[in-house]
């Protein structure tokens, strides 16, 4: 089947407009659906980041996988919902982030929370970036992965939709361990694409209705946009994406990593994805908009363009106004760049590897993706 995404109306998350939404959405998907028969078992991948509220717009909302769930168990589906937020990957911690997402409430279709935390060691050949890994182990369970996410603004790679999504197979705890292996943000994103290449959901859909704007992609804002996708195709679905957001392609890691292994073909939109857009979405700017030292030949080159890198890349900066000293980002930092003084966070230049763990967990926001006056001056 050709890479198809499908863009749907979705004003609120109401149930019964939910419910409609999502059929539309699906259909042009009714010959892979099909492959779901009694007994076929489905996980559903949802974006659980954190133990977080569904009006803050950080996790897929639980309306919107109730009715997934519902329309799976009426096709005789044995459904699980899982996921894998940063934190400990245990019974006791998931129990707490089901609660608060929201996402309980899909025990009433008859679906289930995934409930088995064991890990599985992995090779990958086939990676560009992950010749092995880890993961969790619930997905050896499925006969059928369906890639539910949020629609995020991201401090690390720009936007956070489809491909992102995936990391959530690393078990929480490592996650620091992987940022760490992969600390160029283009290499972080062609893990990326190396988890979605392994697991290969057979559909992905993304929750648009509400996504999360400014500082993303737990702290950032609500923003309505009103929509629902599906799509056979996580690459298609993050384009598309990126068109609703206004952010450019060049500017999304993971975009530009499936780019690089010929991923992004080109692809059927059923519907009108301008009708969405909010061309004033407020953005997270973390790439330098010239590619320095691609003009200059050789050794100079490669120097030239690695020094303005670094001059221009964003880093994350804790806002003092707002910090409460509690210390999460030193402890989730897998660089340890970060030492508190005094109850507030010094951030060692050297040593930051600019992942924005600490960004993405901080529990109040006030830790900031900050981009250097001289690249705000030059993008202009």
């Amino acid at each position: 089947m050709k890479a198809t995404v499908s863009i749907t109306p979705c004003a609120s998350y109401e149930r019964a407009q939910v419910k409609q939404a999502l059929l539309k959405a699906l259909e042009p998907f009714g010959e892979i659906l099909d492959e779901i028969h009694p007994g076929t078992r489905v996980v559903i991948k949802a974006n659980l980041v954190s133990m977080m509220k569904p009006e803050a717009a950080a996790t897929t909302h639980p309306e919107l996988l109730y009715a997934l769930c519902e329309n799976l168990i009426a096709r005789g589906a044995d459904v699980v919902v899982g996921d894998s937020p940063g934190g400990l990957y245990t019974s006791a911690y998931l129990s707490g982030v089901y609660a608060a997402t929201g996402v309980k409430a899909v025990l009433e279709t008859g679906a289930r929370l995934n409930q088995n935390f064991e890990r599985v060691h992995a090779k990958n050949p086939n990676g560009v970036a992950l010749k092995e890994f880890e993961y969790t182990a619930y997905l050896d369970d499925a006969d059928f992965i369906i890639n539910f996410c949020k629609l995020k603004t991201h401090g690390m790679l720009g936007m956070s939709a489809c491909v992102k999504n995936l990391f959530g197979c690393i078990p929480g705890t490592l996650k620091p361990e992987y940022h760490y292996r992969f600390p160029e943000h283009a290499r972080f994103a062609d893990m990326l694409v190396d988890l979605n290449e392994r697991f290969r959901p057979r559909l992905c859909l993304v929750d648009a209705v509400s996504a999360m704007e400014g500082n993303g992609p737990t702290q950032g804002k609500p923003r309505h946009v009103g929509a629902l996708l599906a799509s056979n195709s996580p690459y298609a679905c993050d384009l598309v994406c990126a068109q609703l957001i206004g952010i450019d392609p060049e500017q999304v890691e993971t975009i530009q990593a499936a780019a690089r292994r010929g991923l992004n073909v080109p692809c059927t939109v059923i519907g009108n994805p301008e009708r969405f857009a909010v061309p004033d979405f407020e953005l997270v700017r973390t790439r330098s908009d010239l590619a320095f030292g691609l003009q200059l030949p050789g050794v100079i080159g490669k120097v030239f363009g690695a020094v303005a890198r670094k001059a221009l890349s964003s880093r994350p900066m804790p806002d003092k106004a707002e910090c409460i000293g509690c210390g999460k980002c030193a402890e989730l930092c897998p660089a340890k760049a970060i030492a508190m003084r005094n109850k507030r966070p010094q951030i060692a230049a050297g040593a930051c590897i600019h992942c924005f763990c600490c960004q993405e967990f901080c529990p109040v926001g006030a830790m900031k993706v900050k981009r250097p006056l001289i690249a705000r001056i030059l993008s202009k």
